[in-house]
């Protein structure tokens, strides 16, 4: 039996390891899945962890009011220590690109334990875009013992890295595994959770999401601008905002839509219930990397509010489109939308980024190394 140490601090991360953890713990003579929760996200991480019904063995409380990017990354290594003095290790698999991927990689490498890394290979070569997860996600191949990468296009990016092909696995993006294990009951709440928040889902929902490190400033201003334009004159759109608690972001979209009839500011949402938007919009504006995923599997248009993007299959299957925090932009390709009924705009595309088998995939790769 081999004792397998997931570390995970964001809800994202949970999200995308959540159907691996399940898939190895379907073999209990194979594998001892250790949870460990770095609490990047505190709330987020644990709440999407109930969903899946599982809890960390380890919650390791490592953020703290206003902390620089040092600081956070000197907290968790410190503390990861701590997890790989204490327990035996015999690999470590992180997801993505976080502050919580690289120390878990790092710390792993440090004390000579293989590192399997989920979601590798994406790029965008410019390092400040994303900040600071571009550096992060390459500097965690560095030390990868398996790279799981999603898709080709991520494979011929490692290979012209130097990474060995013999190191390198496409097998889809687990986040499509995570759609499917959503059940008929759960969608169910979903529709009455929103129900009772008085917030009503129809054909003309537009979802958005914006909290990136370097959205902050004068871009989420602008981000902020073009979405007060697109409620005032599409009165007969609802506006759903989930707001991310961080408050470079949360105060300027409370003080700005916060009176406008027909936007619904809401906490973070549960996993199920943000699913159940993105299943149910007409629109989709965000910055986020997993929801550039996910939406291709429900035909959703998406405008993607960065200047640059590492899921560059989703733009050239023409399931998303990349404007940036431009003003123009996003107003114009959001009309495009909203000036049509839903039914004329749908995607038909195939999701390019898996079809939900990764898990399974991902096992079978471990148990046979």
């Amino acid at each position: 039996m081999k004792n397998i140490l997931f570390v995970f601090g964001t809800r994202p991360e949970v999200i995308k390891l959540a159907p691996v953890i399940l898939e190895l713990k379907k073999y209990p003579d194979k594998y001892n899945v250790l949870i460990c929760n770095t609490e990047q996200q505190k709330e987020l991480s644990n709440q999407t962890l109930k969903y899946f019904g599982l809890k960390a063995d380890l919650n390791l409380d490592c953020m703290r009011p206003n902390q620089t990017l040092a600081e956070v990354q000197t907290r968790i290594l410190s503390e990861l220590n701590k997890v790989f003095q204490s327990n035996k290790i015999d690999a470590t698999m992180v997801q993505g690109d976080t502050m919580t991927v690289l120390c878990g990689a790092l710390v792993s490498f440090y004390n000579k334990i293989p590192v399997y890394h989920v979601e590798a290979g994406l790029r965008s070569y410019d390092i400040f875009e994303p900040f600071p997860e571009e550096v992060m996600r390459q500097m965690t191949t560095r030390v990868a013992d398996i790279n799981f990468a999603p898709t080709e296009k991520n494979r011929q990016a490692l290979l012209a890295e130097n990474i060995d092909d013999k190191k390198i696995f496409v097998v889809g993006n687990t986040v499509t595994d995570a759609l499917f294990c959503l059940s008929e009951e759960t969608i169910a709440k979903s529709a009455e959770f929103f129900k009772e928040k008085n917030i009503v889902i129809d054909e003309n929902l537009v979802l958005i999401t914006a909290h990136r490190r370097e959205n902050h400033g004068e871009r989420i201003d602008r981000i902020i601008n073009a979405v007060e334009f697109l409620a005032k004159k599409y009165e007969n759109h609802t506006f759903v905002i989930p707001v991310h608690p961080n408050p470079n972001v949360k105060n300027k979209i409370h003080s700005r839509l916060g009176n406008l009839a027909n936007v619904s500011l809401l906490e973070p949402l549960d996993y199920p219930y943000l699913v159940y938007l993105m299943k149910n919009a007409k629109l989709i504006l965000t910055d986020s990397g997993g929801i550039q995923e996910e939406a291709p599997t429900f035909g959703c248009p998406t405008l993607v509010m960065r200047y640059e993007t590492e899921r560059q299959e989703g733009i050239d299957a023409g399931v998303s489109v990349l404007v940036g925090a431009d003003y123009d932009k996003i107003i114009n390709e959001s009309e495009k939308i909203l000036s049509k009924p839903r039914s004329q705009t749908r995607l038909k595309a195939q999701n390019p980024y898996g079809n939900g088998t990764s898990a399974k995939q991902i096992e079978k790769i471990i148990s046979n190394l």
